[in-house]
């Protein structure tokens, strides 16, 4: 195997594999408000609808995809999390486990 075929084998395997994993992330189901989980730090979908006076530590600049527990990219409109394995977070979305990047 000569080195261009080996490096066009190796290309193709690296995006057959990132596109299988961008597929089985858009599977993941969105996280619930209603979840357990997410009703334990008060998860919002749109932290423009977080109840300030129950989170102080909010602030208006938070939201999921500038959280450093978010694993998407900051423009992705949903993203995995750290907090909800299996379950993809909105990434206009907070909750009071928002940490800086």
């Amino acid at each position: 195997m000569n080195t261009s075929r080996r490096s066009f084998m190796i290309f193709g395997i690296g995006m057959s594999s990132t596109l299988w994993l961008t597929r089985a992330r858009a599977d993941l189901p969105h996280l619930s408000e209603s979840d357990p989980a997410a009703a334990a730090v008060g998860y919002k979908e749109d932290a423009a609808k977080i109840d300030k006076t129950k989170y102080p530590n909010f602030a208006a600049d938070q939201n999921c995809a500038n959280c450093s527990l978010y694993q998407g990219k900051s423009s992705d409109a949903w993203g995995g999390c750290t907090l909800f394995n299996g379950k993809l977070v909105a990434g206009k979305g907070w909750c009071a486990s928002w940490t800086n990047m």
